[in-house]
């Protein structure tokens, strides 16, 4: 098994960190809304997103994990409104996340918009209060803005709804649509660490190489997952993938080729990490959990 102490150590100071942010917010955000923000912001996870950053960052040769947890905050916070959205009737129509109802059936589909919509406007009001140089600051929103918007996981969303609505023409076309809608999210991840680091440029390449890789991953994992793990083993629904006639690894390959992608990715970001030296190795460990993941 790999050693996974340092996802749970950053897993846990990220959450301490979520719950002193909202603390914060608390007088200055109608209280449904922060309600529904809160549920979903701290209803667990591992965390990945964040200890992807941390551990980018510890990699390129940062040491004040405390100056860039705003960073760490503002990448979980991006992905919390994803979830949200993700979530909605229009959408996947889920009524579990993470083994509790789902934020529009917690509360009601429009907090449950509003509460998304003040996340994403949160993980840039993060972003642009670290304590770092203007030029960094603006660098860092506009990555950002780019993995998560329309040229990353908002226009792969939009390419799986067109791929359900359509058919899926093949495995390529599954590469594409999850190399957006979960890959550029991961890979900014990845970049953004090095960049607060004040990584080399070899130290950037590898470190984007590595989020690529375990974007991909992440995801053939997930869809491997939706097809043989249970609701309880997931905390969300089971079985939609097949049942929506959702773009997958597994409905183009089937199972044991989606795992052999799965290798294969790993290994690449296994690969990727490795010209880290000593100092990737905690990437490498996070790579080898994300493959042999259970929910």
């Amino acid at each position: 098994m790999p050693d996974i102490s340092s996802l749970e150590a950053h897993a846990a100071h990220v959450e301490h960190a979520l719950q002193q942010l909202l603390a914060t917010k608390r007088g200055a955000v109608p209280e449904r809304l922060w309600d529904a923000m809160g549920y979903s912001l701290l209803a667990g996870g591992k965390r990945i997103r964040p200890a992807l950053i941390l551990e980018c960052y510890r990699a390129c040769g940062g040491t004040d994990f405390e100056a860039v947890m705003p960073a760490a905050m503002s990448i979980e916070s991006m992905h919390t409104y994803s979830l949200i959205h993700d979530d909605l009737p229009c959408m996947d129509d889920d009524d579990l996340r993470r083994g509790m109802a789902t934020c529009h059936r917690q509360f009601d589909e429009a907090t449950a918009i509003l509460a998304a919509d003040a996340l994403q406007a949160l993980s840039f009001e993060l972003l642009a209060d670290l304590q770092y140089s203007a030029e960094t600051r603006i660098e860092l929103v506009r990555y950002l803005a780019i993995a998560a918007g329309a040229q990353g996981m908002a226009g792969g969303q939009m390419l799986d709804m067109e791929a359900e609505a359509d058919g899926v023409k093949g495995v390529l076309e599954v590469e594409r649509i999850h190399l957006h809608k979960t890959g550029e999210l991961l890979r900014y991840c990845c970049e953004a660490g090095a960049l607060l680091a004040g990584s080399s440029p070899e130290q950037l390449k590898a470190c984007s190489r590595y989020g690529k890789a375990v974007g991909l991953l992440f995801q053939i994992a997930d869809d491997i997952l939706d097809a043989t793990a249970t609701s309880d083993e997931l905390g969300k629904s089971a079985g939609k993938d097949r049942a929506q006639n959702k773009a997958t690894y597994v409905s183009q390959v089937g199972l044991e080729k989606a795992r052999e992608l799965a290798e294969e990715m790993r290994d690449i970001a296994l690969e990727a990490c490795a010209s880290l030296g000593s100092e990737g190795r905690q990437l490498q460990a996070l790579a080898h959990y994300i493959y042999g993941r259970n929910r």
